[in-house]
């Protein structure tokens, strides 16, 4: 195994639990030694079958062609030092609550509250999910500059969404569907910016807008804790203290529900995950 796959599989603490009270249409997988908790969405495809895979994937992971290695070396590299120092730097815990790593398609929606909530969202996610997995980010701070530039496109695969020229034929949920294809999942904080304290506010539209052309996808809350602290908002340098990230149960937009209404339970599913 290569140096960068030993280095990417310095995973930090991670707890698998059962905090919420099971969901009608869940089901139980396996995984080579792994609790595996997944919520079967409708219409979801067979699982695809494992395959040897040198990757850094999880166990039991559905083959996904090795995403990892299409990135170019320096890439890898840089991601492999980003993750381990964000880890280590944040001392991050993670927590999966009813849900499981998986490389099927998901968007993971966060509350936001710093710079680095995308790094160290991406950074937790097992490597073979990280590499299929596109943090949604704002074009004007990620291309401010050509070490952002190259982060952001090379290394993170973000999508960069233009907040300063949104048009309606191109509009951000066209471009995520867009760059999402049949392969992807991303990673997007519907608050629409950063917030200053651990209370999550309102979301914006966009997460519904995207669920009601992609229904299938699997929709998993994430809360990023004390991360407003280790990064200030206009501070450059991290704070060491120790963040927590917790995702939970995978929730759908349901036929006939409302914009509003949907928005406000998927707010929840993120508040809920707090006092876990």
């Amino acid at each position: 195994m290569s140096l960068a796959g030993i280095l990417d599989h310095s995973f930090p603490l991670v707890h698998f639990s059962t905090g919420f009270p099971a969901v009608s249409g869940q089901r139980l997988g396996t995984g080579a030694g792994l609790p595996s908790l997944r919520h079967a969405a409708p219409g979801e495809r067979e699982a695809e079958k494992d395959r040897p895979d040198f990757t850094g994937r999880l166990p039991g992971f559905p083959w996904r062609g090795g995403a990892w290695r299409e990135k170019p070396w320096h890439a890898r590299i840089v991601g492999t030092f980003l993750t381990t120092l964000a880890k280590i730097v944040t001392g991050v815990q993670v927590r999966w609550v009813d849900c499981q790593p998986d490389t099927c398609q998901r968007v993971y929606f966060a509350n936001h509250t710093s710079h680095l909530d995308p790094v160290i969202l991406w950074a937790v996610l097992p490597p073979a999910v990280r590499a299929l997995t596109r943090p949604v980010a704002a074009k004007d701070y990620w291309t401010a500059g050509s070490v952002r530039r190259y982060l952001a496109t090379v290394v993170f695969n973000a999508i960069l969404i233009d907040r300063l020229e949104i048009r309606v034929r191109r509009n951000p949920v066209d471009v995520m569907l867009e760059e999402l294809g049949d392969r992807h999942s991303l990673i997007v904080f519907p608050e629409g910016g950063r917030t200053p304290g651990p209370d999550v506010a309102p979301f914006k539209s966009g997460l519904y807008y995207l669920c009601r052309r992609r229904p299938e996808l699997e929709l998993v809350p994430v809360y990023i804790g004390n991360m407003n602290r280790i990064l200030p908002r206009g501070e450059i340098l991290p704070v060491p203290l120790l963040a927590s990230v917790t995702f939970g149960p995978p929730i759908w937009l349901e036929a006939g529900e409302t914009k509003a209404a949907f928005l406000e339970r998927a707010r929840q599913a993120v508040e809920r995950l707090r006092e876990i």
